[in-house]
């Protein structure tokens, strides 16, 4: 049985993912937070809960440490995948590291382009990144939900198109500076002009200008939103804001909330670990609505048991659109005198039809 505690004397009504599915207008949706608060469950579910309402979903993998297949218990690549059991929902893991090994062992300008990428900090990731979004535009998904790395990872995420940029600026300074000395020496390792810097700086240029429509989308409130979530503790509500504060920074639209793992008292707990784990969690709850009154806030239970596979996923899911109600840990006075009433009518009546048989033996 779990337990979990619950911020009943709250007056803040609960909160839903309701709003974001009845956004119509969104395309991209980020979930991501602190390692190991459950990021994947909760997009793995918000992706399903977009299945009921949008014509076509993906959901991508973007953390190095792919939990996609095991949240569904399907193999996913690097090339969209239809998920068992649905018609319309795809997913993918995205490797930026696989994906540099792959350009940096082919010949001529991609060659060139990863030793390039490899010099600059971040812009691999970067370039990695913009790849799969030109992959992704070039298909005619309703919603896409991004299962994001830990927050670090994330941050960096968005701040790839300015990444990229500052990489551009960087080989264009280059450029100037050495003059043809970079034409000299591919011609020097026999690499055609084709595979000249004109080539590869096209090839970056066209990076930067997906990069940059791209960007424009992720700061607009009616495309782009970002889901964080947290549990109930120090270091989560920390990250959490941390991760509010540098999201304004980037001009990205957030305003829902997903606290997990939450504990509520459904019975009579004699454990002194629990109940001081309830008062712990508690006063983080309390925190978060205080800090965050303007945004959607949806509480999920701690669970007996993993959530894996689509069956398991499916069933979670309505936890996210209809607040968690614990079941009483005793009856109230009111309802027991009801249930005592109903069962002495019962009674009552059971007793007249035993009657009126044993008249009618009687009479036999």
């Amino acid at each position: 049985m779990s337990f979990k505690i619950m911020a009943a004397e709250s007056e803040l009504p609960e909160g839903t993912v309701q709003n974001i599915l009845e956004q119509e207008s969104l395309k991209w949706v980020f979930v991501g937070g602190k390692g190991g608060v459950g990021k994947t469950t909760c997009s793995s579910i918000l992706s399903i809960l977009f299945s009921k309402v949008r014509s076509s979903v993906l959901i991508i993998s973007t953390d190095p440490a792919h939990n996609l297949s095991d949240a569904f218990q399907q193999r996913f690549t690097k090339t969209p995948t239809l998920v068992n059991g649905f018609s319309n929902l795809y997913a993918m893991e995205v490797d930026p590291t696989v994906e540099n090994e792959e350009v940096g062992g082919a010949e001529g300008m991609d060659s060139l382009v990863s030793e390039l990428a490899n010099a600059i900090p971040g812009i691999d990731e970067a370039m990695s990144f913009a790849e799969m979004l030109k992959l992704v535009q070039t298909m005619d998904y309703s919603v896409i939900v991004f299962d994001t790395a830990p927050t670090g990872h994330t941050l960096r995420l968005l701040q790839f198109p300015s990444t990229l940029e500052k990489g551009l600026a960087k080989i264009m300074s280059l450029k100037s500076k050495f003059g043809g000395m970079i034409s000299q020496m591919t011609r020097l390792f026999g690499v055609d002009d084709e595979f000249g810097e004109d080539a590869i700086l096209g090839k970056l240029e066209g990076m930067k200008d997906v990069i940059e429509q791209v960007n424009r989308q992720f700061k607009d409130p009616d495309l782009t939103t970002f889901v964080c979530v947290c549990i109930p503790e120090f270091l989560s509500l920390y990250e959490t804001e941390r991760l509010v504060q540098e999201l304004a920074k980037f001009e990205i639209d957030t305003h829902n909330i997903i606290i997990n793992q939450v504990l509520y008292d459904e019975e009579d707990v004699e454990s002194k670990l629990l109940k001081s784990r309830m008062r712990m969690q508690q006063k983080y709850l309390d925190q978060f609505y205080m800090l965050y009154d303007d945004f959607h806030i949806t509480k999920l239970p701690l669970l007996p048991q993993e959530v894996t596979g689509v069956d398991a996923l499916e069933l979670f899911s309505s936890q996210f659109v209809k607040p968690y109600q614990p079941a009483k840990s005793r009856d109230s006075v009111e309802d027991l005198e009801r249930r005592i009433s109903t069962l002495r009518l019962q009674l009552k009546d059971a007793e007249a039809e035993l009657e009126k048989l044993r008249k009618g033996k009687q009479k036999i």
